[in-house]
């Protein structure tokens, strides 16, 4: 369905608030109107991103616990030896290590934890530290559809589309612009990640999706 046409676009432009109305202004020139279906469209195509995003999401974590569980038990968020693969990072960033302790002190169950545990911890296992674990013996197998890829060049790929989807995700998650995105290639990572574990669940979320149908849509 068509974003429908601002009736006062002055009246919304004021409820959003003037810095948040400005970006979408400046880019369509100045024109309250267009920039105000914009502004609309925008959250469409962000409200339907988190279709794609969420299967992206749960078939990546879905396949890393494979590995992990295949390595490590199936209760693995309690194992030592995997506790101490993950190393605190030297500088302040994001520390998987911290997540996992964290996570599993409020959970008993590795289905639990799973859930719990930040999209930036299963990103963090697509790293080189867990090539020998992990991903030479596993990746392929677990994302079959990976064709003529080696295990490094699958899991650097897997890496890097999530970076791409995190920082969507980030901007979704505080309903910032995400207009001047090539919205088509988020859209392509997510349906990627998916069809490099399962073509069936690839066409189901296909028929589903509604982003490529919004993205004609654009004001």
């Amino acid at each position: 369905m068509p974003s429908a046409k601002p009736l006062n676009e002055s009246a919304i432009c004021d409820v959003l608030s003037a810095p948040r109305s400005t970006t979408y202004i400046t880019a369509v020139g100045g024109d309250k109107a267009h920039a105000m279906e914009l502004y609309g469209w925008n959250a469409r195509i962000a409200a339907a991103f988190m279709l794609p995003s969420h299967f992206a999401e749960i078939t990546v974590r879905n396949a890393a616990s494979e590995a992990i569980a295949a390595t490590y038990g199936p209760r693995w968020p309690w194992s030592t030896g995997f506790e101490r693969a993950l190393n605190p990072p030297k500088s302040r960033a994001y520390d998987p290590q911290r997540d996992l302790i964290e996570t599993r002190k409020r959970h008993t169950t590795t289905d639990k934890v799973i859930a719990e545990l930040k999209f930036k911890f299963w990103q963090s296992m697509f790293t080189a530290r867990h090539d020998h674990r992990l991903w030479n013996r596993y990746i392929l197998t677990l994302f079959p559809n990976a064709k003529g890829m080696t295990a490094a060049q699958l899991r650097h790929r897997i890496y890097d589309d999530l970076e791409a989807i995190r920082t969507l995700r980030n901007r979704l998650a505080h309903h910032e612009p995400i207009f001047t995105r090539n919205l088509e290639d988020d859209l392509m990572r997510m349906l990627e990640l998916v069809e490099l574990r399962s073509t069936p669940t690839l066409d189901w979320v296909c028929a589903m999706e509604d982003v490529t149908s919004i993205l004609a849509e654009r004001p």
